[in-house]
């Protein structure tokens, strides 16, 4: 892992990333993956970078290695999100962004239900490509193009434009990557 460190020094990377916990298919790993997140955040934090998490049935486990970390040197983009209202505040608190992809298109999505009471500057646009191809597109690979339909729901959900949201997602990853 020290070789990975080492990598970093190098000043080509813009994060570190994906990085959490995948409590999904198999739970018996937990306390080594927790292990990883931890060394994986202090890497970013030591080089100044932003993280990607990823989270797939573990939110409580990502915040017990997560708000650890609190502070002005942590910050990225909590990828995919699907948590609940409570865990994006958690993951705000947390100096994240909220990576909003095909998930808020979907029926039974339900992030679409408590969005709106987020404010837009926390939120990332993403397309997780090949997956999570928003509706009309479910089931097939996801494409990048595909991302005007998120951008059309959210402006829906914001009662927004699709340019203003468009503008303000993109501000919001460029301050995250220092891409200013």
């Amino acid at each position: 892992m020290a070789h990975v460190s080492g990598q970093l020094q190098g000043g080509n990377s813009i994060a570190v990333g994906e990085i959490g916990i995948d409590l999904y298919w198999d739970t018996s790993f937990l306390t080594q993956q927790q292990d990883a997140f931890d060394t994986q955040i202090r890497w970013a934090k030591a080089h100044k970078l932003p993280i990607v998490i990823h989270c797939r049935a573990a939110f409580e486990e990502v915040f017990e290695v997560l708000e650890g970390h609190k502070g002005p040197d942590l910050k990225g983009i909590f990828h995919c999100f699907t948590g609940t209202i409570e865990d994006a505040h958690r993951a705000i608190d947390c100096n994240m962004l909220l990576g909003i992809g095909g998930v808020v298109t979907f029926k039974n999505g339900n992030i679409d239900t408590f969005l709106a009471e987020i404010p837009m500057r926390h939120i990332a646009l993403e397309t997780d490509a090949p997956y999570l191809a928003p509706v009309p597109y479910r089931g097939k690979r996801n494409e990048s193009v595909y991302l005007m339909e998120v951008v059309q729901r959210l402006a829906q959900v914001y009662d927004s434009t699709p340019e203003a949201i468009a503008q303000q997602t993109t501000a919001n990853v460029k301050a995250v990557f220092e891409l200013l």
